[in-house]
């Protein structure tokens, strides 16, 4: 397996299971959840079809766990932000975290995006909707009124769409992902000023 990694990868790169993660994940983007075998992802890792079974016996089994592994950080934000006041200071610092989280776990969501049919067929739609729901929860203030609150939730949103759409215009890298996060902060901040 060759060429470079980028810095998710890097950091995943531990043990055998993230090894199979990864490089399932670089075979769905590439030819289709639907169009990979397992027996494709065990070549691509050289090692035999057995030796993948032992970690995981189906490619759904292998995009739960990856789903799991890397929308972690977004369950313990959800679970930190049901302690706290639903007060600016917190909803920034929860945009914050999700921006954090999202481009963390982009290349999964990509994978999302580019696969909406099978996600829907496949346990982790189920698992993503619980958690946009949780997000909902921590972000809106269930007292603001409603354009308040859609300003809140258009925030995530902001963040969803941004991580697709603005990948293919120009620029650096990271110098979108903090004017998405400016613009989606300015949506929580906008619906305070009501508050």
């Amino acid at each position: 397996m060759g060429g470079t990694m980028d810095g998710t990868k890097q950091r995943r790169r531990g043990n055998t299971r993230q090894r199979i993660q990864d490089v399932a994940l670089e075979l769905f983007a590439e030819q289709g959840y639907e169009k990979t075998s397992l027996r494709e992802i065990a070549e691509r890792l050289e090692v035999t079809k057995a030796a993948l079974y032992y970690h995981f016996k189906t490619k759904e089994e292998i995009i739960v766990s990856l789903f799991e592994d890397l929308t972690k950080p977004i369950e313990e934000l959800i679970e930190w932000g049901r302690r706290q006041p639903h007060s600016l200071d917190t909803k920034q610092e929860i945009v914050r975290r999700y921006s954090k989280a999202l481009t963390d776990a982009e290349p999964l969501f990509r994978f999302m995006q580019e696969n909406q049919a099978t996600v829907r067929e496949l346990s982790i739609g189920e698992m993503f909707k619980n958690r946009m729901l949780g997000m909902r929860d921590i972000i809106i203030d269930p007292d603001a009124d409603m354009v308040d609150q859609v300003r809140c939730i258009s925030a995530l949103f902001t963040m969803h769409a941004g991580m697709f759409v603005m990948k293919d215009l120009e620029g650096d890298p990271e110098e979108k992902r903090k004017a998405i996060l400016e613009v989606a902060t300015d949506l929580i901040t906008q619906a305070h000023k009501g508050a």
